[in-house]
This record gives C-alpha cells, structure tokens and sequence, in this order.
C-alpha cells in the first residue's frame, strides 16, 4: 500500500531551534510578525499534473514550459510549440465564452496539449 505524502516544518528563520544550524552562514532578512513558517512537503518523487481547465493552468503550462527552456530541459523549438498552442488556447476561451457550442472543440484542444506535455521530449545538446 503506498505511503500518504508526509508533512514536516522546516524552520527558515536564524531565531529558531534547527534551522539556525543550516541557516547561519546565510544573511537572513527579518520575518514579519505573524508570518507563517513554511512547510516542507514530502512528494515522493513524481510530478503530478493536474488537468488543464482553465486560462490559469494555461498560464502555468506556459510559465513551465520557459522555466523547461531555460533550465535545457526542453528544446527552445518545443517550448515554442507549447507557447503558439497556449495562445491559442486562449483565444479559444474567449471564443467559448461568446458561444459555448465551442465548447468540445477547447476540451479537446486542451486534451492534445496535455497529451504533448506528456510526452518525453529530447533534452536539448548544451
């Protein structure tokens, strides 16, 4: 049976218990009063993608998709496949939204441009 993701606090401050011992080579600037300390979660080591649905995951597919680029995780002509498709995924939300009878054409565009992200692309030469 799989394990569920664990959850573990990880003090980031150099006034804290453990963390001072990591962190106190490093300039740390002041926290404000009341921020919350950030947790450090435990994803087992997959990437998991959530279904595109709307302009924002478009946003985050294409986001993604330059951060790919720059790290050479993707090729620069791929990573402008995925950006020509988002823009005109977005067009085509603004179509859907004037006539929803549009509507299975998006679902299935959006459904090819999963499909693509899914698939293991070449790592560009360096």
């Amino acid at each position: 049976m799989d394990k569920p993701p664990r959850q573990l606090p990880l003090p980031l401050d150099s006034n804290g218990g453990d963390g001072a011992a990591l962190t106190s080579h490093v300039r740390q600037a002041p926290r404000p009063a009341g921020a919350p300390r950030l947790r450090l979660i435990s994803g087992e080591g997959q990437r998991k993608r959530a279904p595109l649905r709307s302009r924002d995951d478009l946003a985050r597919v294409l986001v993604g998709a330059a951060g790919d680029m720059l790290l050479r995780r993707i090729s620069t002509p791929r990573a402008h496949e995925i950006e020509q498709r988002v823009e005109k995924l977005l067009a085509l939300f603004d179509r859907v939204d004037d006539a929803p009878a549009l509507e299975p054409v998006l679902r299935r565009q959006l459904d090819d441009l999963e499909a693509l992200l899914r698939e293991p692309a070449p790592r560009p030469p360096r």
